[in-house]
């Protein structure tokens, strides 16, 4: 019964990890793929804001590397999931100083902003979420077995 337990909470926790890696690189791929929707709300024209949201793109997927390496297993790979969590983190806080420093100003911009922080600070939720009952589920594994 108790492996059984860890076994679907094991599956919660990928689940979990798991939304949030498949948000951050959806975005990185349709910004890879379409970079001129997206260039506008960035207040970005031409070719050269194709490129940077291209370039965004690119970021997006170096920075789901920890994502990716706890999904395979969050108990092994505890340490990427704590990397993982602290990268959201730092994005969520971020996007949100840089959306005080336009004071109100670039609407279109400000919108695209607080898209992000949204859903960065989902992602922080659900990976805070993950390590905590990772956590939980270690303390249990690795706890004195008593027949």
């Amino acid at each position: 019964m108790a492996k059984q337990k860890v076994g679907s909470t094991y599956r919660v926790v990928q689940l979990l990890i798991g939304v949030v890696t498949f948000w951050n690189l959806q975005a990185a791929v349709v910004f890879l793929l379409r970079p001129g929707e997206f260039a506008p709300g960035f207040e970005l024209t031409g070719k050269a804001g194709e490129a940077m949201i291209q370039g965004l793109g690119l970021l997006f997927v170096m920075w789901n590397v920890p994502y990716c390496v706890a999904l395979l297993n969050p108990l092994r790979n505890f340490t990427s999931l704590i990397e993982a969590l602290i990268m959201q983190g730092i994005g969520a806080a971020g996007e949100t100083l840089l959306l005080i420093q336009l004071h109100g100003s670039h609407p279109l911009l400000a919108a695209s902003v607080k898209r992000f922080i949204l859903f960065d600070s989902t992602g922080v939720i659900l990976l805070l979420v993950a390590l905590l009952v990772t956590k939980k589920m270690k303390r249990r594994i690795n706890a004195p077995q008593h027949n």
